[in-house]
C-alpha cells in the first residue's frame, strides 16, 4: 500500500526531540467523562486566549472538538474545526497535527456507525490521518505519529488491514525514544491482539495481550484497564486451549467484577464455556444461569 510505504519512510525519523506547545493535553482528559474533560479544556482555553498563545488556543479547541465527537455531536464537533481552519496555515506542527486527527476521527473513528462508514467518509478520514501524520513527523511528535497510523485501522477496518496498521503503529512504538511514542504500547498492543484475535490467530495474539496487561500493572493503570487487560489475556488463554490458566485468570477476576459492575457478564460467559470444555456440566450450568441473569438486569 502507497499509504503504508510512506508511513515506513517516516518512521525512522521519529527518534527525534520533540517541540511540544506549552499546553499538556493529556493532564486534562478524562476520557471517561468527555463532559468533564470539555469544562477542563474550555477553562484552558481561557487562559490560553487571555495570554495570547495562539497554538494553545487551537489545540485546546481540537480537544474540545474531540469530546463533542465521543459524544457524538459531530456537527458541534466538525463546525468548531472548520471555524480553526484560516488559522492553520501559521501554526505549529502540533496545531495542524491535532486538527487534522479530530478532522478524521469526526468522520471515521471508534463511535462511527455503520452507515457512516461512506466512501467519502472514509476518504475524508484516510486523507486527514495522513496529513496528521505528515504533520507529527515535521515536528518530531511520536505520540501524534502513531495516533494517526493507529487510527488508520478504523478506515481500513478488514482484520488483515487492520493487523497490518497496527504492526506499523508498534514498530513505530519501539522506535521512539519520546514517552509520548513509549506510552502507546499497551494500546496498540492490545489493538493488534483484536486484530489477531478476528481473524482465529488466538496463540499469536496472546503475547501482544500479556505485554499490555504487564505495561498495565507497570503503570498502574486504572483497575479497570487493568481488569480489562486480565480479560483479555484470560480469553486468549481459553481460545489457545489452555483451560487450566484461563480458568485461574477468570477466577480471579470473578472476585474483582465490582471493577466493572458486579456481574459482570463477560467473565460469567468465560467461566461457563471453560467449564463446558472441561466437562462440568454443573458448574457450566450454574455460571449460565447466572449469566442469563446479569443479562436480564436492566
Amino acid at each position: 500500500m502507497k499509504s503504508l510505504r510512506l508511513i515506513a519512510s517516516l518512521t525512522l525519523a521519529l527518534a527525534l526531540p520533540a517541540a511540544h506547545a506549552a499546553v499538556d493535553v493529556a493532564a486534562l482528559w478524562d476520557f471517561s467523562n468527555p463532559a468533564l474533560s470539555e469544562q477542563r479544556f474550555r477553562a484552558a482555553l481561557a487562559a490560553a486566549e487571555g495570554e495570547g498563545r495562539r497554538d494553545d488556543a487551537l489545540i485546546l479547541q481540537t480537544q474540545i472538538a474531540r469530546t463533542l465527537g465521543l459524544r457524538r455531536q459531530l456537527d458541534e464537533a466538525r463546525a468548531l474545526l472548520r471555524t480553526l481552519e484560516p488559522q492553520l496555515p501559521a501554526a505549529g506542527a502540533e496545531a495542524r497535527s491535532r486538527h487534522a486527527l479530530e478532522w478524521g476521527r469526526n468522520h471515521i473513528s471508534a463511535v462511527t456507525r455503520p452507515a457512516e462508514r461512506t466512501p467519502e467518509n472514509l476518504a475524508t478520514a484516510r486523507t486527514a490521518y495522513l496529513r496528521a501524520l505528515a504533520a507529527a513527523y515535521e515536528g518530531r511528535l511520536d505520540g501524534l505519529a502513531i495516533d494517526a497510523v493507529h487510527m488508520m485501522a478504523f478506515v481500513d477496518d478488514a482484520p488483515a488491514e487492520q493487523q497490518r496498521w497496527n504492526e506499523q503503529a508498534l514498530q513505530m512504538v519501539l522506535a521512539s525514544t519520546q514517552p509520548a511514542g513509549r506510552q502507546w504500547e499497551a494500546s496498540i498492543r492490545n489493538n493488534l491482539g483484536l486484530s489477531l484475535h478476528t481473524q482465529g490467530r488466538h496463540a499469536e495474539s496472546l503475547p501482544h495481550y500479556e505485554r499490555a496487561l504487564a505495561l498495565r500493572e507497570a503503570a498502574q493503570a486504572s483497575p479497570r484497564q487493568q481488569y480489562v487487560a486480565r480479560w483479555l489475556v484470560a480469553r486468549a488463554l481459553r481460545l489457545s486451549g489452555r483451560l487450566d490458566d484461563a480458568l485461574a485468570q477468570q477466577t480471579r477476576l470473578e472476585g474483582q467484577m465490582h471493577v466493572v459492575g458486579d456481574p459482570d457478564p463477560f467473565v460469567l460467559e468465560e467461566l461457563e464455556l471453560i467449564h463446558r470444555v472441561r466437562g462440568d456440566t454443573a458448574k457450566a450450568e450454574a455460571y449460565a444461569q447466572r449469566l442469563a441473569a446479569a443479562r436480564r438486569k436492566p
